[in-house]
């Protein structure tokens, strides 16, 4: 007898806190920031309603009519196809690769708030804020310290099981999460820059957004949502036949994509307020901010909370990666929920000691265009691993899987919905293709813009 969360609320908490992670605090504010804010959020809200919801509904059929782990769902639904039985592979190694190096940036979120605690920004010149990620990076023994420390949190939270585990976390983890931004963003909209801020992110300057712009926000769209990594087909495994489908993801959406809004609302009104650019790029939580909280009033306040916030958000993805590796072992290798837990932390663990170490010990290695480990691994899952995952989900849900399952799964009596499935079915099978292969092509170079 497969589990089940104790209810809808408990599973939308889950699934929120596998699509709510760094990527929505970290990377949303920053690319918005490079592309130029307003019109390239239109466009990224956009994305979500043609591209990532379709995609997100795909995952939630397969993984709730199956019932099974990400391999077994597609072996389960495809058993006559040696090409699409094995798609779950891919979602599988994706989840494997990117909770490596994941874990070791979310480590870097747990030696800022020890930094914030302690009060290591105040008072301090921004040269010397922006040089203590160059240290934390270049320090082998913090990076370990950071990344088994963060591991471990994980496992504390996985080996629990369902109930008593990820969902209990996510309940004190998103609501609190939640708290903390809004607390953010109040104080933000209270700084001299709030206005300038507001007009950034709200305002559509269509004349600063590129077609590079536009392809990002819809990769982003996919990526956000923690598609194409086994994560929410794992999770759907555990739903109730009782939940509809439709609802359940457009909250879920809706929520994962209010937080990234949320998060720029309360990032850029205070980077505006002491005059610095938008458009930091990846330096903006690491370096950018930690110079702004030390200048502001409440700063080493606001410091501990960002931090906590970041940790928290970084937790509740990488536990969501945690469990679709653990539901494998326990569905195909027949482990107990203890032994698959600890046995895929250690493996994951052991496989991320080279990203802790790609910027000090292991400098010189450099597998893909010249970049250190922890980057090569992103760049393989980040332009190869999820689009292809992506769009090959995208063509199974609307060319290979029998219509007549999304359907039930959509429509429960078979009628509520029919509508949304007709859109659905259309969007699934010809746009969100499209979008995500133009994705790919772009971010291989085979489409130069």
């Amino acid at each position: 007898m497969r589990n089940h969360w104790s209810g809808r609320l408990g599973f939308i908490l889950a699934a929120v806190g596998s699509a709510v992670g760094l990527g929505n605090i970290w990377k949303f504010p920053y690319i918005t920031g490079m592309n130029g804010g307003g019109a390239f959020v239109l466009v990224y809200l956009v994305a979500i309603l043609a591209c990532g919801l379709p995609i997100l509904m795909a995952e939630f059929i397969v993984g709730r009519h199956a019932q099974k782990d990400v391999v077994g769902s597609f072996r389960e639904l495809t058993p006559q196809s040696a090409f699409w039985k094995h798609l779950g592979w891919l979602n599988l190694a994706a989840s494997f690769i990117i909770l490596s190096y994941y874990g070791v940036v979310a480590g870097w979120t747990l030696d800022y708030l020890f930094k914030a605690l302690c009060g290591a920004f105040a008072g301090q010149e921004p040269e010397a804020i922006a040089g203590m990620f160059g240290a934390l990076v270049s320090d082998p023994v913090r990076q370990l310290i950071s990344l088994t420390l963060f591991m471990g949190l994980c496992l504390l939270a996985v080996i629990g099981g369902i109930k008593d585990g990820i969902e209990r976390w996510n309940k004190v983890l998103m609501p609190t999460l939640f708290v903390l931004l809004i607390v953010m963003a109040g104080y933000a909209l209270t700084t001299s820059g709030a206005t300038a801020g507001l007009k950034f992110m709200l305002y559509p300057d269509f004349s600063k957004l590129t077609i590079n712009g536009v392809l990002e926000a819809i990769g982003h769209s996919f990526f956000t949502l923690s598609l194409a990594m086994g994560a929410m087909i794992t999770y759907a495994s555990y739903m109730d036949k009782k939940e509809p489908i439709y609802p359940v993801s457009i909250r879920i959406a809706f929520l994962d994509t209010l937080v990234a809004i949320i998060a720029g609302l309360a990032i850029f009104p205070i980077v505006f307020s002491v005059g610095m650019e938008p458009g930091a790029g990846p330096g903006l939580i690491f370096k950018t901010l930690p110079q702004v909280f030390a200048t502001i009033p409440m700063g080493s306040i606001l410091a501990v909370l960002f931090f906590i916030l970041l940790a928290f958000a970084a937790l509740s993805s990488a536990i969501s990666l945690l469990e679709v590796l653990t539901a494998f072992m326990i569905d195909e290798k027949k482990f107990n929920r203890r032994k698959a837990t600890i046995w895929m932390t250690i493996a994951v663990y052991l496989t991320g000691i080279p990203s802790a170490l790609s910027y000090s010990l292991l400098a010189q290695v450099k597998p893909i265009k010249n970049m250190e480990i922890l980057d090569s691994l992103d760049y393989l899952a980040s332009n190869f691993m999820l689009p292809i995952g992506g769009l090959l989900i995208a063509i199974y849900a609307g060319h290979i899987l029998e219509k007549k399952i999304s359907r039930a799964e959509i429509c429960e009596d078979g009628r509520s919905f029919l509508l949304i499935f007709n859109i659905w079915y259309f969007t699934i099978r010809y746009i969100a293709p499209v979008a995500v292969l133009l994705v790919f092509l772009t971010k291989i170079g085979i489409i130069k813009l």
